[in-house]
């Protein structure tokens, strides 16, 4: 699991944000992106997920506060329990209007993604285009470096459509 946060200072005695549903592959809870912009994102995450299995989900949100971003995107992850089971290889991005962010990879994806590739990739790729005002352009290039990242890892790959229909009419 690789999760992105952006996040201000705690403010201490508020509530801890509720865990979104998770019912897209690109949640949008800020309102940051057009339509066209989440739809794009969310093609290009279930074209990957069909192709090699490995799933991720990106969620924007306002803030983690009063929660360090760590603790939050690990109760996230520990409530969606993103990617296979068997193989363990959710990827989580979460990119939060609090001006920080951070990617943790789940346990498989921990030699694709390590911490020092994962730092490059949110100053180099992801944070110069938020800078700039391109939210979803930094969402496709930071998704694409960590999708080209995860190509290269030995991760059995899913099955074809087809045998899983047949299996679940079995």
């Amino acid at each position: 699991m690789v999760w992105i946060a952006l996040s201000l200072s705690p403010v201490w005695g508020q509530a801890l944000v509720p865990v979104p549903s998770l019912n897209a592959r690109m949640l949008d809870q800020t309102g940051t992106l057009a339509a066209a912009d989440v739809a794009a994102i969310e093609q290009q995450l279930q074209t990957f997920e069909e192709q090699r299995g490995t799933q991720i989900v990106v969620l924007l949100l306002p803030s983690t506060a009063p929660e360090d971003i760590a603790d939050f995107t690990q109760r996230l992850g520990d409530a969606w329990k993103i990617g296979r089971r068997e193989v363990g290889d959710g990827l989580l991005l979460v990119a939060l209007n609090d001006r920080r962010v951070r990617i943790a990879p789940a346990k498989s994806l921990e030699g694709a993604v390590p911490d020092l590739a994962a730092q490059r990739i949110i100053d180099q790729v992801i944070a110069p285009a938020f800078r700039q005002g391109d939210v979803a352009g930094g969402l496709r290039a930071g998704l694409s470096h960590l999708q080209a990242r995860i190509e290269g890892e030995a991760l059995p790959l899913p099955e074809p459509v087809a045998s899983r229909s047949r299996s679940a009419e079995g």
